[in-house]
C-alpha cells in the first residue's frame, strides 16, 4: 500500500465510547492489512479516548478518532476533543493519570496539538519496511 488512508468517526462522552473507538481502529487496521503491533496500538486507542473523556470533552459534547496510514508505512492515532488544558505526563507522586506514561513507553512518537477550540492529542507508529 502506497496511498494514504484515513478513518474517522465521532464518539459522544459515554463510557461505551472507549471500547466503541477500540473496535473501530481494530477494525480499520484489519482492513488496512497493518497487523503490526496491534496490542499497542490499541491501547492508546483506549488511553487517549479515556483522556478524551475524563479530562478534554466537555459536557454534552464528545471526541473525534481518526486512523491514518500514511504510505503503508505509519500509522498515526489522533484523538480530538474541544476541552481546554494541555495533556501531561503524570508525576512519580501522582495516583493516577498514567495514561500517556504508557501512550509514550509503546509509541514511537506522541505529541499534542492546538486545535479551535480544544486540542488534538496524537500518536505515531512505524511499520518496519521489508526484510
Amino acid at each position: 500500500m502506497t496511498q494514504n488512508e484515513i478513518r474517522e468517526r465521532f464518539y459522544l462522552r459515554r463510557r461505551q465510547s472507549v471500547p466503541a473507538a477500540r473496535e473501530f481502529a481494530e477494525v480499520a487496521l484489519s482492513d488496512w492489512g497493518f497487523f503490526h503491533r496491534i496490542d499497542d496500538i490499541l491501547l492508546c486507542v483506549s488511553e487517549l479516548a479515556t483522556n478524551a473523556l475524563l479530562h478534554g470533552v466537555p459536557p454534552g459534547r464528545g471526541f473525534l478518532l481518526r486512523m491514518a496510514l500514511c504510505g503503508g508505512a505509519v500509522l498515526r492515532v489522533e484523538v480530538q476533543d474541544s476541552g481546554g488544558g494541555v495533556p501531561r505526563i503524570a508525576d512519580a507522586a501522582d495516583e493516577g493519570g498514567r495514561g500517556l506514561l504508557l501512550v509514550e513507553a509503546v509509541a514511537d512518537k506522541w505529541g499534542v496539538g492546538e486545535r479551535e477550540p480544544g486540542k488534538a492529542v496524537w500518536c505515531e507508529f512505524v511499520c518496519p519496511g521489508p526484510g
